[in-house]
C-alpha cells in the first residue's frame, strides 16, 4: 500500500478512536468509566485480594470482554492502569479459562517484562502508539524468534525461526506485548481433503467457546476462540480464503482480511503468495483498525485532523443472501437488512457473477502455488526441507494422524503443474480477473459502498471422522481478488454466532472499516460466550 492508502488508514484510526472515546458515534462495547485496574486499595500491577477470580471477565474492576484499546490507553495515560496489570490479568485468564477452549499453545515467558518496559515508556511520556502495552496473541504460523513457530505440525516443533516475521517486528516496534501463540488448523487447513478445523498435532483441538462441542472454523481458529474467551485484547490471524473471517464469524468476534499486500507476508508460513495475508482480529472494529494501522506501517494521524466514522444514512449495501447456508441464517440476514434500513442505509439484494468459475479455478491454482511457496519457506527452517520431505515426515509420525490421516492436498500439490506452466498462468490470470470483476461490476451496477453476506453458518459439531461441514462461498470473491473483507457479529442461531461479511474494492480498507464500525454499532449483536458443553446435534448441521 502506498502513502495515500496508509494515510487513509491512519485518518480512519483517529476517527474510530474518537468514536470509542465518546467524541463521535459510540461503539456498542463502550461504556461509562469503571474503577481502573489497580487503585487505592490495590496497587497497579498487582492482582488485588478479594477481586473476582481470573475466570471472570470482570478483573481488577474492568470488564475485559468489553473494554477497548482507547479506554485502556486513557487509563494508562492517567496512571490508573499499567500494562503489567493488564498482561497479568490476561495470563491469569489463559491459565484459568483456556483449559476449556484449548486456544493458546504457549505464552511468551517475557510477556510481563515487555509490559514493564511499556509502563516505563508511559511514565516517561514516550509512548510508541495505540498498541503500546496492549497484549497480542499471534497465530502459530507467524514466525517468532523467541518462541516456536509450528503451523501446528510436529515437523516444525524444533528450533524456532531465526528472525521474527515482518509484522511481528512492527508489533514489537509499536510497543505491543507479544503474549503468546494460538493454535490453528494444521498447515492452515491445507493438508487433508476432509480436515477438522481447529485441530493440529501440536495443539490438539480448539473448541468454540460458545458451545464447546462445536467447531471454531479454520484456520485462525485459536486466534478467534481466544478473543471470544477474552484471553488477549487483540490477535493476529492469516487468511488465504476464509481463514480470518470464518473463525471471526463463528466465534462472535471481528476479523479483517486486508487488501493483498497491505500487511507483509514475510515470515508467515505460506499457502499462496497470490492470496495470503495476515490481518487483525478483535472484539470490536476500533481495536481491529488500530491493529491494522500498526501492521500496515501507517503512522497514526494527529487527533485534530478532520475525520469521522459517519453513520449508515445514505450508504448503499448489496446483500448477497446465500440461502444455501440454511433458513435460519437467511432469516437472520433479513432481520439484519431491516436494521440497516432502519438506520438509513439502502439495502438491495445482489448476486455477484462468476462464482461457479471461481470455485472451479481456485483450488488447482492454490496447489501449484503451495508447492512453490512451502518449499521456499521450509528451506529457511530446520526439519523437512521441502514438500516431498514433509509428506514423508507425516507418514513416519503417527501423532500427525491422530485426528485425520489424510494429506491428500500435499500429495496433489506435489504433483501439480509448476507456476511456470503456461496453463497455470492463464488460469491464475482468469481467476484474478473474474474475482475482481465479480466485486467491481456488482458494486458499480448497484452503486454500492459494500457487498454484505453471511460470514458463516452456525458452527457444526467437531468430528474427526467426518471432518468439516464448511462449504462457505462468501469469503471467496474478496480472497481471490485480493480485496478487503470484514466480519462483524450479526447475531445468533441456537446459541451459535453468525457474522455479517462486508467486502469492498481494492485498497478500500479504511472505508470498509468505517462502514463496519457503523454496522457494528447498529447491530450491537455481540454477547459473551457461556461455554455450554453442547446444545444437541440437531441445532445446526
Amino acid at each position: 500500500m502506498g502513502k495515500t492508502g496508509r494515510r487513509q488508514v491512519a485518518v480512519l484510526v483517529v476517527a474510530l478512536v474518537s468514536a470509542a472515546l465518546g467524541t463521535g458515534t459510540p461503539l456498542p462495547h463502550a461504556k461509562a468509566a469503571e474503577p481502573a485496574f489497580g487503585g487505592a486499595s490495590s496497587p497497579a500491577g498487582s492482582l488485588p485480594g478479594g477481586s473476582p477470580t481470573v475466570d471472570s471477565p470482570s478483573v481488577l474492576g474492568v470488564d475485559l470482554d468489553r473494554v477497548t484499546i482507547p479506554e485502556l490507553q486513557a487509563r494508562m495515560a492517567d496512571g490508573s492502569l499499567t500494562s503489567r496489570a493488564l498482561t497479568a490479568a490476561y495470563l491469569g485468564r489463559i491459565k484459568s479459562v483456556d483449559p476449556k477452549v484449548h486456544a493458546v499453545l504457549r505464552t511468551d515467558p517475557t510477556a510481563l517484562r515487555q509490559a514493564a518496559a511499556s509502563d516505563a515508556r508511559h511514565r516517561r511520556g514516550d509512548v510508541r502508539g495505540p498498541l503500546d502495552g496492549i497484549p497480542v496473541l499471534l497465530k502459530d504460523n507467524v514466525n517468532t524468534w523467541s518462541m516456536p513457530t509450528t503451523a501446528g505440525s510436529l515437523a516444525l516443533a524444533g528450533r524456532p525461526p531465526e528472525t521474527d516475521a515482518a509484522l511481528v517486528t512492527r508489533l514489537r516496534d509499536a510497543g505491543a506485548v507479544i503474549l503468546g501463540k494460538t493454535n490453528l488448523s494444521e498447515w492452515a487447513n491445507f493438508r487433508a481433503a476432509k480436515p477438522t478445523s481447529g485441530w493440529s498435532a501440536v495443539g490438539g483441538q480448539t473448541n468454540n467457546p460458545y458451545v464447546l462441542d462445536r467447531n471454531p472454523c479454520g484456520s485462525s481458529s485459536g486466534s478467534a476462540a481466544a478473543l471470544a474467551a477474552s484471553l488477549a485484547q487483540v490477535a493476529i490471524g492469516t487468511e488465504t480464503d476464509g481463514s480470518i473471517v470464518c473463525p471471526a464469524g463463528m466465534n462472535g468476534v471481528v476479523g479483517h482480511k486486508p487488501s493483498l499486500g497491505l500487511v507483509s507476508r514475510a515470515g508467515v508460513v505460506p499457502i499462496s503468495a497470490e492470496q495470503d495475508t495476515a490481518g487483525p482480529m478483535a472484539r470490536n472494529v476500533t481495536d481491529a483498525a488500530l491493529t491494522l494501522s500498526v501492521l500496515s506501517g501507517g503512522a497514526v494521524a494527529r487527533p485534530d485532523e478532520p475525520a469521522r466514522t459517519g453513520g449508515l444514512h445514505g450508504r448503499r449495501i448489496g446483500l448477497w443472501r446465500l440461502p444455501a447456508l440454511g433458513p435460519e441464517v437467511d432469516a437472520l440476514m433479513m432481520r439484519t437488512a431491516k436494521k440497516l434500513r432502519a438506520a438509513g442505509a439502502e439495502v438491495v439484494e445482489v448476486t455477484p457473477p462468476y462464482q461457479d468459475r471461481l470455485a472451479e479455478l481456485e483450488f488447482p491454482a492454490l496447489l501449484s502455488e503451495f508447492h512453490r511457496d512451502i518449499d521456499a519457506y521450509l528451506a529457511t527452517r530446520s526439519g523437512p526441507r521441502n514438500l516431498a520431505e514433509l509428506i514423508e515426515f507425516n507418514r513416519a509420525h503417527p501423532a500427525e494422524r491422530t485426528c485425520f490421516a489424510g494429506q491428500e492436498l500435499f500429495e496433489q500439490a506435489l504433483a501439480a503443474p509448476p507456476t511456470t506452466d503456461p496453463a497455470y498462468r492463464a488460469k491464475r490470470a482468469e481467476l484474478k480477473d473474474l474475482s475482481r470483476r465479480s466485486i467491481d461490476e456488482t458494486m458499480a451496477a448497484h452503486r454500492l459502498d459494500a457487498i454484505a453476506s453471511p460470514t458463516n453458518p452456525p458452527a457444526w459439531t467437531t468430528d474427526c471422522a467426518r471432518g468439516d461441514s464448511d462449504v462457505i462461498p462468501s469469503s471467496t470473491p474478496a480472497a481471490v481478488a485480493g480485496y478487503p473483507s470484514l466480519s462483524v457479529p450479526a447475531g445468533f442461531v441456537n446459541e451459535l454466532p453468525v457474522g455479517l461479511l462486508l467486502m469492498a474494492g481494492d485498497q478500500q480498507d479504511a472505508k470498509l472499516l468505517s462502514l463496519g464500525a457503523a454496522v457494528e454499532h447498529r447491530l450491537d449483536a455481540w454477547r459473551a460466550p457461556r461455554y455450554l458443553p453442547s446444545i444437541g446435534a440437531d441445532a445446526s448441521r
